[in-house]
């Protein structure tokens, strides 16, 4: 069992900068590829940035390449997402997941979801 807890949403304006974490309670937390979705209220929830489970490999959405990041630190269970230049349309709640493979874009892949943490971009 995996339990996911993300925090460091918030208020930004257009051009700022954000760096949710997700906290995992997990024994291997290094055994789970991590990822990053969003939801806005009236879209699908979409891939974001998935990271694998040494952390050696990164995978971006085109959307948000070049501004996001993700990163993970295997001593403390916790992945980051460091979100900069950040635009009206990076609105949404954020979720973490995590998976026992490799990262996949597929949302029905992933058993694990963290409750979402909200980050909103005004222009």
């Amino acid at each position: 069992q995996v339990q996911l807890v993300e925090s460091g949403g918030g208020f930004v304006q257009a051009g700022g900068s954000l760096r949710p974490s997700c906290a995992a309670s997990v024994r291997t937390f290094s055994s789970y590829a991590m990822v990053w979705f969003r939801q806005a209220p009236v879209n699908e929830r979409e891939f974001v940035a998935g990271i694998s489970r040494s952390g050696g490999s990164t995978y971006y959405a085109n959307s948000v390449k070049g501004r996001f990041t993700i990163s993970r630190d295997n001593a403390k269970n916790t992945v980051y997402l460091q979100m900069n230049s950040l635009k009206p349309e990076d609105t949404a709640v954020y979720y973490c997941a995590a998976d026992p493979g490799v990262v996949t874009v597929r949302v029905y892949e992933y058993d694990y979801w963290g409750q979402g943490t909200k980050v909103t971009v005004s222009s």
